[in-house]
């Protein structure tokens, strides 16, 4: 534990108060993780009195003195507060600070009982006033307080990416407190619900019981009806012996869970490209022949993808290599079928156009391994994709996994021929592009000469 907690708590007593460590620190190191937020609240000091005692440690700012939120030393000191509900949304609260609340009354404004234990830093006595401990060690997750619960809808996303991070079961009670404020969710700024994402995301242990919960509790009726849409939404068995097409991308999402290596960098663009890839199977899905059949569904489901990731406010930056992958996430099973045998030229094209999106044929093909092995069908089960493995194979030979081929013609070639800038350059430098993919070769006069209609000498 940091020294300055210990420090702090002990001038704290001194001063005739009691400081705990609340909410994250608590939960995360009773189930064994690395805490990371050091957040104190501070019992029987005033606020002013709390401030002189920081005051000995370092510059005190005043974040939130108003409703009893102090810093010193990169760490937030507060005293118990009372909330109550004043307006719409997650901000409509007067605060009301109190450092006579009991341990009971000052945590029941707390959204989950796991987020309400303290810790006593000088004793390691947990103060558990609402049974989070037996919560977590039953791997539930309980609401402290029904009325207060539902005065801020965020906490509908929260619960969402608590059951993903730490496997729990929400409470049936839970989901039925959810599912009765779905409808002021909408009071909610994009960019809060976008957070809960994020999170459920890049650290959902079973990204699945997110989606399951925001389904059971009617959030993707009330905001995400890309994800409302795909459950009943019906898979030809014999591909997709699992389910629909919701069950599908829960498993899918879960095997791309483990695929991520702590860089959001990589793993939104992974999660988001898994999460949405089948977005275009409700309008595509056709019952043809004795079969289910989505036709052309990956590029039905570049719309929806859109659709979904511009209600969140997500950067375009972000939306374009997803939309991508969406596009593209059937063409490992296309190029290494024995029908289609790509060509180079083929998988250098394919390497451009992800490029230009912001993205690879390596991400593609983790995308695409996601989709396969989020599945229950035997290769799936036993863990192989041979058309995935063909696929990776005839990238690297072409080198154009992790980017596309560098251009061997440029600019500079034409005007050392005399040629200045301007379209017909462009032109021509367009032509060289496609004669390299085509043929793979790397000499630039060798390309040029078949642009130009030259003779070699």
């Amino acid at each position: 534990m940091n020294d300055d907690v210990r420090k702090i708590a002990e001038a704290v007593r001194a001063a005739g108060g009691r400081a705990l460590l609340v909410g994250g620190y608590v939960r995360d190191r009773t189930l064994g993780l690395e805490p990371k937020d050091l957040d104190l609240e501070v019992y029987g000091l005033e606020i002013d009195a709390l401030e002189r005692t920081l005051a000995t440690f370092g510059e005190v700012k005043q974040v939130g003195k108003s409703f009893g939120v102090l810093k010193v030393l990169h760490l937030d000191v507060s005293v118990p507060r009372r909330d109550s509900k004043t307006g719409a949304g997650h901000r409509g609260f007067t605060i009301e600070a109190d450092p006579t609340l009991s341990y009971e009354e000052a945590t029941r404004r707390r959204d989950f009982t796991i987020n309400a234990m303290m810790l006593d830093p000088l004793t390691d006595e947990i103060v558990d006033p609402h049974g989070g401990r037996r919560d977590l060690e039953a791997r539930v997750l309980r609401a402290v307080d029904a009325r207060t619960f539902v005065e801020d809808p965020l906490r509908v996303l929260r619960a969402a990416q608590f059951v993903a991070r730490f496997d729990l079961e929400p409470a049936p009670e839970l989901v039925a407190l959810c599912a009765s404020i779905t409808g002021t969710l909408r009071e909610l700024p994009a960019e809060r619900l976008w957070e809960e994402w994020v999170k459920l995301l890049l650290k959902g242990r079973t990204p699945s019981r997110g989606l399951r919960f925001m389904h059971a509790a009617r959030v993707d009726e009330a905001l995400f009806p890309e994800l409302q849409a795909l459950v009943g939404c019906q898979q030809e068995p014999d591909w997709h012996p699992e389910g629909d097409v919701f069950v599908h991308t829960c498993m899918a999402l879960d095997v791309a869970a483990t695929m991520r290596t702590g860089d959001p960098a990589h793993d939104l663009p992974l999660m988001l490209g898994v999460l949405c890839h089948d977005f275009g199977k409700p309008p595509t899905t056709r019952f043809i022949d004795g079969r289910w059949r989505s036709r052309d569904h990956e590029t039905a489901g570049i719309a929806p993808t859109q659709a979904f990731l511009e209600r969140l406010k997500v950067s375009p930056d972000l939306v374009r290599p997803v939309s991508a992958l969406v596009e593209f996430h059937l063409a490992p099973a296309h190029f290494a079928h024995p029908k289609f045998q790509a060509t180079p030229r083929a998988y250098r094209n394919l390497a451009r156009k992800l490029a230009a999106a912001g993205t690879s044929i390596e991400m593609l093909h983790q995308v695409s391994t996601c989709d396969h092995f989020g599945r229950t069908t035997a290769d799936a089960l036993a863990r192989a994709f041979p058309a995935g493995d063909t696929f990776l194979a005839e990238a690297m030979a072409a080198q154009v996994v992790a980017k596309p081929p560098t251009d061997v013609v440029m600019g500079r070639h034409l005007i050392g021929r005399g040629m200045p800038p301007g379209p017909k350059m462009g032109e021509i430098l367009d032509r060289c592009r496609q004669v390299q993919d085509e043929t793979g070769l790397e000499d630039p006069e060798a390309i040029l000469r078949i642009v130009l209609g030259e003779r070699g000498g």
